[in-house]
């Protein structure tokens, strides 16, 4: 099974779907088409699907030309219907991770399209989360799963976590040039998960375990709610003091090693910052630890 899914990659038979239309989705999926395969993308928001069915983009950082010049390749199909997903060869999953009202993680959205999505996976398929997520939701949540399908992972289906890096209205980097981290529950679910994003990005990293790889998006972002956290903290201390935080961070930024510069803001936006961290946060719990820095940065 994984040589011939390999093959159809390599030779652009397979059939790719995207499930999740979003800023992370749409651009994904509309790369896969540009390099030549024909496309499928799933959303439950019948109103996006029918915006892109008349060739317009509902996202303002791309272009509704690129949706048009996908429809006209005749390799760009939309829907709500998740029963179009038998016969694809690989399934992409790019679905919000919000917090709840608790500061918890929410998985129902992974864990409802992957309910959605089990009568119709097939021997010879891989499957691929990109949400972020907390270390073990690949294989605590989404494996059991496919198991109960009666698939064996590894040999039959293949399952990979491949964390999404969208820097949304980045026009220096797209999915093309960002390196992408791929991890697999087995060798054999990597080597197809490389296979599969190195047809479209110039670089794929590979780590030892989908644990690895939701833990590499994790310090991501924690990386930088720590520094934001810490430098909205300094400013209120130059400012106590009469000095121009940024003519200091500007000073700083010309060390030429140790140092990133940060910038002052009024708190944190978007999804992934303010909410991510706090993944790690519940997990470690689990383990007896508290995660002070995540939880005083938020």
């Amino acid at each position: 099974m994984r040589k011939q899914l390999i093959s159809r990659l390599i030779d652009k038979t397979a059939v790719i779907g995207i499930v999740g239309l979003g800023y992370v989705g749409l651009p994904l999926m509309l790369r896969f088409i540009e390099v030549g395969y024909h496309v499928v993308g799933f959303d439950i928001d019948q109103t996006k699907i029918d915006i892109l069915k008349s060739g317009h983009s509902y996202i303002k950082y791309i272009s509704s030309s690129l949706i048009l010049d996908a429809i006209k390749k005749n390799l760009f199909g939309v829907t709500a219907d998740f029963s179009k997903a038998t016969g694809l060869d690989a399934l992409i999953i790019c679905v919000p991770t919000p917090l709840n009202k608790y500061r918890q993680p929410d998985l129902s959205y992974i864990i409802n399209t992957i309910e959605s999505l089990l009568p119709f996976l097939h021997s010879g398929q891989v499957i691929s989360l990109e949400s972020t997520t907390y270390p073990g939701t690949t294989d605590e949540e989404v494996l059991p799963r496919i198991k109960s399908t009666g698939l064996t992972v590894g040999k039959e289906i293949f399952l990979v976590y491949s964390p999404e890096r969208e820097d949304p209205g980045n026009l220096n980097f797209a999915v093309q040039n960002i390196p992408k981290v791929c991890s697999g529950i087995t060798s054999d679910c990597l080597q197809v998960g490389v296979m599969l994003y190195s047809q479209i990005v110039n670089r794929v990293v590979q780590v030892s375990s989908t644990r690895a790889a939701e833990m590499t998006k994790l310090l991501e972002n924690i990386h930088r709610a720590v520094n934001i956290g810490l430098v909205n903290e300094l400013k209120i201390v130059a400012d106590a003091m009469g000095i121009d935080i940024w003519e200091v961070i500007d000073a700083a930024a010309t060390k030429p090693f140790g140092f990133t510069p940060y910038y002052p803001g009024p708190g944190l936006g978007g999804h992934c910052i303010p909410i991510d961290p706090f993944y790690l946060t519940w997990k470690a719990r689990e383990y007896g630890l508290n995660t002070h820095f995540i939880e005083l940065a938020g």
